[in-house]
């Protein structure tokens, strides 16, 4: 059965730090790209940051280049987002999400139709 499951989330000082973890299961992890995608009450759905597990390519939004990075852990099957010098703007409930892929990730990866969504993790950042 394929599982997507967020972690990590929570509450935190404006200027501080959290690092999300996305563990994938019941599918061929290598295969797929995995995006982070977050959403506050209001706004839309936005594509934060997403990663190619075969090949490390990966993109991040404007909004949270420079402060976040994704990363993958091949062998766990596990995607991370190391998120530094947080903003009350990054409030939201954060997704992780996978999608069948190959080659470089670009921009549009995270316009696509994903295939399989995680619960969501909550980040609150205070200011």
């Amino acid at each position: 059965d394929v599982q997507l499951v967020e972690s990590g989330g929570g509450l935190v000082q404006a200027g501080g730090s959290l690092r999300l973890s996305c563990a994938a299961s019941g599918f061929n992890f290598r295969d797929y790209a995995i995006g982070w995608f977050r959403q506050a009450p209001g706004k839309e759905r936005e594509g934060v940051s997403c990663i190619a597990t075969r090949s490390g390519s990966t993109y991040d939004a404007d909004s949270v280049k420079g402060r976040f990075t994704i990363s993958s852990d091949n062998d766990k099957n596990t995607v991370y987002l190391q998120m530094n010098n947080l903003k009350h703007e990054d409030t939201a409930v954060y997704y992780c999400a996978a999608i069948l892929y190959r080659g470089r990730v670009v921009a549009g990866t995270l316009k696509l139709a994903f295939d399989y969504w995680g619960q969501g993790t909550q980040v609150i950042v205070s200011s």
